[in-house]
């Protein structure tokens, strides 16, 4: 805003004083200061309010006029509240350093014209952010990205002082501003990431408003640029695969103008990700293809031949053949026909980049395809020395989920599961058929635990694990029951702790010192437990059969 229009609007009741002919200078701010010396506080174009307090006698005001001036400051206004007139030698050192001097009456706080300031101030910046957002979209749709999202965000900075993100569903760090600090901690986006997967799955309009470690945040969704926000017949199909723009402000409180800007912003940002979503077509096309052939039992010829076209796109410039990795993830919903392979494949696509990596491409190694509810993705690995088989460098299911199992929590709510299989490293397309079905066979151990998000490996498939999920629930309840439910009801009635003495020594091997160690007891004591343990059930510890039946149905219960 123009000084000029500060005397045209009668409330703030200011009087020039001096400065006529600078009225057309630029504000850009305001500060209220009554410091001898406000010079480190400024930073040029401010509206400078004083209630005079700085002022012992007339030698006070040059020097005081002279720091505005190399300050940059856009004018003076003076409170007339507690010396009434402005004294002369002030109006005499603004006419020699030909700045602005303005009379506040006393009937007018500092408060409203600050208020005035900055609402004019921040409807200008928003005007002409709103100009350069549009322009900048125009350029994106029409051509080639224009910087990508963290352009836009660093004009929401530098413009409008918002300090603003954007994440995906589970919370990794797409793009942020580079002008107003440093990026989001990996635990504060997985955090706005839950939220807001939360708050969609109640159906709430964004954007959603967050409290997060003292600061307010307000989540607005960024969802695709052909799709309106009701253009899904069911919001399941989209929330684990839209991102969001994250705003350090209330939302709540802004003007309707600010709001509009910001939809204008997440547009913006959704045309980014629809190019992103098209240049994964490539990969996933390939991964499709190489699907195909192994579903189909092609020869390992003409497989290892998709896998030669395969490995330039997924790793270029890489010399020798890398090793593979199958995963394997399904999402399921209760009671709703969701169609849950598209859903499946954009959701695994993000969960394989790692979480630590920012920008819309890291995946770009990683190519998925979908075959009715199951997505599966082939995962290339650098080749690795001869004595190792691939899987000590390769993907691990314990890890997998780890950073981002809050979120996709949230997103599947009550009535929603996501389980993941994770397969050994092969190196050849003879073993690439044996890596699926080891990745099917982990995700069905998966699926066999409790709980909204879960992933199994192929190290538990060499052992007993593997049987467990396919042994029928009665038959498990029965085995389990018989077996552990007399020491149950005796350690609710005497507090005698059998079931973990019991644990810690099919742990220990049946070793009676290491047990008796572990668990702080005298060996009598133990001796004592697992002689009850025996009586209660009709089993013997020394015997393999028993312990076995005891290690399974501790696994099963």
């Amino acid at each position: 805003m123009r000084l000029r229009a500060l005397l045209d609007t009668d409330a703030l009741g200011l009087r020039l004083l001096g400065g006529e002919d600078e009225l057309d200078r630029s504000v850009r701010g305001v500060m209220t200061t009554d410091l001898r010396d406000p010079s480190r506080y400024l930073s040029g174009g401010e509206l400078v309010l004083t209630g005079l307090a700085w002022r012992r006698d007339a030698d006070d005001s040059e020097p005081f006029v002279r720091i505005l001036v190399q300050a940059g400051v856009a004018a003076l206004a003076a409170g007339e509240a507690e010396l009434g007139d402005v004294p002369e030698d002030l109006v005499l050192a603004c006419a020699r350093h030909r700045l602005p001097l303005f009379a506040v009456h006393e009937s007018v706080a500092f408060a409203t014209i600050t208020e005035h300031v900055v609402r004019q101030v921040s409807s200008e910046r928003a005007g002409d952010l709103a100009a350069v957002v549009d322009r900048h979209r125009r350029m994106m749709t029409s051509g080639p990205a224009g910087g990508g999202p963290d352009v836009v965000l660093d004009l929401l900075g530098s413009d409008l002082d918002l300090r603003a993100w954007v994440l995906s569903p589970t919370g990794r760090l797409i793009a942020g501003s580079k002008v107003t600090g440093p990026a989001l901690p990996a635990e504060t986006c997985a955090k706005l990431a839950a939220e807001h997967l939360a708050a969609t799955r109640t159906g709430r309009r964004g954007p959603h408003r967050v409290l997060l470690g003292g600061a307010t945040y307000s989540l607005f969704p960024v969802r695709s640029s052909g799709r309106s926000p009701q253009g899904s017949r069911d919001v399941r199909e989209t929330v684990l695969s839209d991102w969001l723009l994250a705003v350090e402000a209330d939302a709540g409180d802004w003007p309707e103008e600010r709001l509009d800007l910001l939809q204008g912003v997440t547009q913006l940002i959704a045309v980014e990700r629809d190019r992103r979503d098209a240049a994964r077509t490539v990969r996933r096309r390939l991964a499709q293809e190489v699907l195909e052939l192994v579903q189909t039992g092609a020869a390992p010829a003409e497989i290892a031949a998709r896998l030669r076209v395969a490995a330039p796109v997924l790793l270029p410039g890489l010399g020798a053949a890398p090793h593979w990795q199958v995963v394997v993830a399904r999402v399921e919903w209760e009671g709703a026909e969701v169609e849950g392979g598209p859903v499946a494949q954009s959701l695994l696509e993000e969960v394989l980049v790692d979480p630590l990596a920012t920008g819309p491409e890291p995946s770009d190694r990683i190519a998925v395809a979908h075959t009715g509810d199951e997505a599966i993705a082939l995962v290339p690995l650098p080749a690795v020395s001869a004595e190792h088989d691939g899987s000590e460098s390769g993907l691990l299911a314990d890890s997998l989920l780890q950073a981002v199992r809050e979120p996709l929590a949230a997103g599947l709510d009550d009535d929603g599961r996501l389980t993941l299989g994770v397969s050994a490293a092969v190196h050849s397309a003879e073993g690439l058929r044996g890596a699926l079905e080891e990745a099917r066979h982990a995700r069905r151990v998966a699926a066999a635990r409790p709980g909204r998000v879960c992933a199994a490996g192929h190290q538990e498939l060499a052992s007993h694990v593997l049987l467990l999920p396919f042994v029928p629930d009665d038959v498990r309840r029965a085995f389990t029951a018989r077996l552990l439910d007399p020491l149950k009801e005796y350690d609710r009635r005497h507090r005698a702790e059998l079931i973990p003495t019991l644990e810690a020594f099919l742990d220990s091997d049946g070793s009676w010192t290491r047990c008796a160690t572990r668990l702080h007891l005298h060996v009598n004591t133990l001796r004592y437990r697992v002689g009850r343990i025996e009586q209660l059930t009709g089993r013997d510890l020394s015997r393999l059969e028993d312990k076995l039946d005891f290690f399974l149905a501790l696994r099963m219960s």
